[in-house]
This record gives C-alpha cells, sequence and structure tokens, in this order.
C-alpha cells in the first residue's frame, strides 16, 4: 500500500520518531526510576532504527509464524495431501487462532488443487498468505484525523494491560512530530499509574495533559478536556478511559455515560472511539471487541504486542469475524514497532514468508 493511500496515520508513522515503553498496565502507581525509565526511552539516540519495517514485522510475528510453519512442515514432510492431512492442517490453523472460517478456506483451497499430490511447506504457506490477506484487505482502513473536527477527538478504550496508554502516548507522539497540535486527557481516574504515564508522555511530546485526583469523574474530565482543548485550539484530543472488564458492568455504564456527556459539548464526538487488543490474550480478543462494540460504537482497532505470542492469527479471526476498520499495529516496543496496518505485509509475515513484490 502505497503512502497516499495509507492516509494521515500512514504517512504519520512512515516519518516519526521517538522509542516508548508497551509494557503492560497495572494498578500499581510508577515509582520514580519507572517514569525516569519511560523519559529515557523517549529520548533515546535509537529513534530511527535501521530496520524496516517488514524486517521487524516479520521478526516480531516470528513466533507465531514459527509455530505455524513448524506444525505444517511436521505434518507434510513426505506426505501427500489426503482427508488425515487436511484434517492435522486444519487442526493447526485452528490453534493459531485463525478462526474456524479462515482455516476452512486455506483447507479448501488447497484441497481443490493439491488432494492426493505432494506438496510442499512453501505451497501451503503462500495459499495461507493469500487467503490471510483475502480477509484482511477489506479491514486494512487508515485512521484519517478529519480537520474539520476542532478538536478532532480520539476516544481509546481497551482492557488494562493491553498497552491503551502507551499507545495513546505513541500516538500523541507522532502527531506531535507531524506538527499537530494534541491535548491527552487521563480519563482511566480509576489508576494513579495510567494518569501518571500520561503526564510523562505529555510532557515529552509537549502535550497538554487534563487530569484529576484518582476517584474522581471520568464524564466530568473528558467534559472540560473538550472544554479546554477547543479554548486552546488543539488539532487531536486523545481521552484515555478505565478498562477492567471484571467490573464490566459498572465501567461499561461508565463508559456509556462519558460519550453521552461529550455530545453534550460535541454531537458528532467522539470522531473516533478506537478499541487496543493485546494479541496475547488469543480468543478473549473475540470477547472484547463484542462487549466494546455494544456499549461504546468502536470504530476502529489497534492490536498490540503481536510480537509476544505465537497466536497471532487472532487479528484474522477478529476481523472475519467484526469487520471493524484496523488501524494499526504493534510489534514492539519503539514507536516505529506501532505502525499503519497493511494487510499483504501482515499476511506474508505470519506465513512466514518473504515481503511481496510491490
Amino acid at each position: 500500500m502505497s503512502a497516499e493511500k495509507k492516509g494521515f496515520l500512514g504517512r504519520l508513522f512512515k516519518g516519526s520518531g521517538e522509542p516508548a515503553s508497551e509494557t503492560a498496565e497495572n494498578d500499581v502507581a510508577p515509582t520514580e526510576t519507572d517514569l525516569s525509565d519511560t523519559a529515557a526511552r523517549l529520548d533515546s539516540p535509537e529513534a530511527n532504527p535501521k530496520q524496516g519495517w517488514f524486517k521487524r514485522l516479520k521478526s516480531g510475528l516470528s513466533r507465531s509464524s514459527d509455530a505455524l510453519t513448524t506444525g505444517i512442515t511436521d505434518v507434510f514432510t513426505k506426505r501427500k495431501l489426503d482427508d488425515e492431512t487436511v484434517e492435522e492442517l486444519e487442526d493447526i490453523l485452528i490453534r493459531a487462532d485463525l478462526g474456524l472460517e479462515t482455516a476452512a478456506k486455506i483447507t479448501d483451497s488447497l484441497t481443490r488443487s493439491r488432494y492426493n499430490k505432494e506438496i510442499t511447506t512453501d505451497e501451503v504457506q503462500r495459499v495461507m498468505a493469500d487467503e490471510i490477506a483475502a480477509v484482511l484487505e477489506p479491514v486494512a482502513i487508515p485512521l484519517e484525523i478529519d480537520p474539520a473536527n476542532k478538536p478532532h477527538v480520539i476516544l481509546m478504550i481497551g482492557v488494562n494491560g493491553s498497552g491503551k496508554t502507551t499507545t495513546i502516548g505513541k500516538l500523541a507522539a507522532q502527531f506531535s512530530a507531524a506538527g499537530h497540535s494534541v491535548m491527552l486527557a487521563a480519563g482511566d481516574t480509576f489508576r494513579a499509574a495510567a494518569i501518571d504515564q500520561l503526564k510523562v508522555w505529555g510532557e515529552r511530546v509537549g502535550a497538554p495533559v487534563v487530569s484529576r485526583k484518582v476517584g474522581s469523574d471520568a464524564s466530568g474530565l473528558a467534559f472540560d478536556a473538550l472544554d479546554q482543548a477547543r479554548d486552546e485550539h488543539a488539532d487531536v484530543l486523545i481521552i484515555d478511559t478505565a478498562g477492567r472488564l471484571q467490573n464490566k458492568a459498572t465501567l461499561m455504564a461508565e463508559l456509556e455515560k462519558v460519550i453521552r456527556v461529550i455530545r453534550k459539548k460535541d454531537p458528532t464526538a467522539p470522531h473516533s472511539v478506537l478499541l487496543v487488543l493485546d494479541a496475547t490474550t488469543g480468543q478473549n480478543a473475540v470477547n472484547q471487541v463484542e462487549i466494546f462494540a455494544k456499549s461504546a460504537g468502536v470504530t476502529g482497532l489497534i492490536m498490540t504486542k503481536l510480537d509476544g505470542t505465537a497466536r497471532g492469527g487472532i487479528l484474522v479471526a477478529v476481523s472475519q469475524r467484526f469487520g471493524l476498520p484496523v488501524h494499526a499495529i504493534g510489534v514492539g516496543e519503539g514507536i516505529h514497532d506501532l505502525q499503519s496496518f497493511d494487510a499483504g505485509q501482515f499476511a506474508h509475515a505470519v506465513a512466514g514468508l518473504e515481503q511481496r513484490a510491490p
């Protein structure tokens, strides 16, 4: 996909700069050392990595691709494609969280062309990449910031540990690097750690942070943040939210209230509702999309920590089931490791293939 087709987020990621940690969020307030580490990462001289994005993507997805290719090689070594091998292959694909429908499409495609014939691992990988790309192409949609919105309000949602607050910081850094004025709102008022982490990001990228003391009303904070963003003519307002699903009834009601209050100030807002998913949670990601979509009207997805799991196929299963736009994916700690989503590149990387020709 060309830079022109990738839209604002794609162009933004292409030229951005500073690395940051993508460690899991928790309920413990960060120490002074933790915050210093975050600052050090932001100021790291390794802001312009030599490794290209596809190489980082392929490296990040190596656990997923290795698990798939090892299983496929074990099945097809000196064996023909028959009913038994088809069933074994389907099991491997399902265990990789690609989903029943995608697994069936891959095995059906192979059966039509290679049934009762010898087949190589490379042939299976190529069919797998083609079928995965076919699922993902329709959802590989850039995040567009509408300049008509002043500010363009982005509501970030997701469970704790998904990398939500860190993703906000990465986006803020990249928006700021592109010359856009950004304001952050520390709407996860349940956790001091999230508030403090966002303040560190705000200080480092030059983005004001609207915050209140722990336990404050999140909807009131969002209302005030939108007022302040308008007064200061911010281009983008990114609002963090609480995300502990163990109390989902209460928190989902709170999230719905935040949205209602924002719309009292601007009936068109939030303009983007981005759900951050942690790939390491596997099938639980499907449940999260279902729950958040009902309560918050999710407009797009960002999947993080694809480098931390052997089941990166969950992105395929989520896309197959819900068809929501996938704006970006994360495969590491640095800002360059959060990039605009390219279906073909992802399909090739997860299948263990080299980058496709342009």
